[in-house]
């Protein structure tokens, strides 16, 4: 991929309600049509209203249902004939889910896992399938944003459910990622550390606190265009935090546990 280049084709976007996943797509949205795949695509009105102002050519809501992992070849053979070549899927779907309440009942820790891990390995394969079918422009078939999290980097006690969850996914990712060098498609794995917004809204409620370096849902969306725009490969969100990361992995286990949230 060249130097502040994205690949030609719409926008589409996996969780078309995630606040980040809409701020990416808005900054991606100038001069593209945008589809945004959602549970509930008729809730997407303030979604839509925000892309158009954005300068979408054109904003098309869809059904999908992530944890419908059957569904996910279908849903993708209708986005190919209904919306032609996809430059940039961006997969931001996902819940935190609640730790007391998965330690106390283990099918919510597998709801979590199977949303959080399960459906994204199922759709990022699916979509490396779409776009290696494109041809190629300019050398390029299209580009795949993920999102790990710190979280994933070294798993806590206080949430340990979610961030295994994100262990997993950022593995699977970096060898993704691998597997399809010199294929003309491109992967870029996004590490947030704590985003403050919507999806975090109730955890602070509690009385959590953000923990440092935490960015809002725009902050994390400038970061991860600006590293799709040069050709990353990974983007640490904020970059200080993988100094930090490298550094907490020789932390004591005696004392890693003892880490709040």
């Amino acid at each position: 991929m060249t130097a502040d280049r994205i690949p030609d084709g719409a926008v589409l976007l996996l969780g078309g309600r995630s606040e980040v996943g809409t701020e990416v797509a808005r900054r991606l949205a100038p001069g593209r049509d945008v589809i945004l795949a959602a549970r509930r695509p008729e809730y997407l009105d303030e979604q839509i209203a925000l892309l158009r102002e954005a300068g979408a050519t054109g904003v098309f809501p869809i059904g999908f249902d992530a944890d419908r992992t059957d569904e996910h070849a279908a849903f993708l053979d209708e986005v190919a004939d209904r919306f032609g070549r996809i430059g940039v899927a961006v997969v931001a779907f996902g819940i935190l889910g609640d730790q007391a309440r998965a330690e106390a009942d283990p099918s919510h820790a597998v709801q979590i896992a199977q949303t959080d891990y399960v459906a994204q390995v199922s759709i990022l394969l699916g979509l490396a399938k779409l776009l290696r079918a494109q041809e190629p422009r300019a050398g390029e078939r299209g580009a795949i944003i993920a999102f790990s999290s710190v979280a994933g980097v070294r798993v806590r006690k206080a949430n340990f459910v979610y961030g295994s969850t994100k262990a997993g996914l950022d593995g699977f990712v970096q060898g993704f990622t691998d597997s399809l060098h010199g294929t003309g498609v491109r992967v870029l794995l996004a590490r947030p550390g704590f985003i403050v917004g919507a999806m975090t809204r109730d955890l602070m409620a509690s009385g959590v606190q953000p923990a440092p370096f935490s960015r809002t849902a725009p902050q994390v969306a400038d970061a991860t265009v600006r590293a799709l725009r040069r050709g990353r490969r990974a983007v640490w969100i904020p970059g200080v935090l993988r100094p930090l990361y490298a550094g907490l992995r020789f932390v004591p286990q005696a004392l890693w546990r003892r880490m709040p949230r």
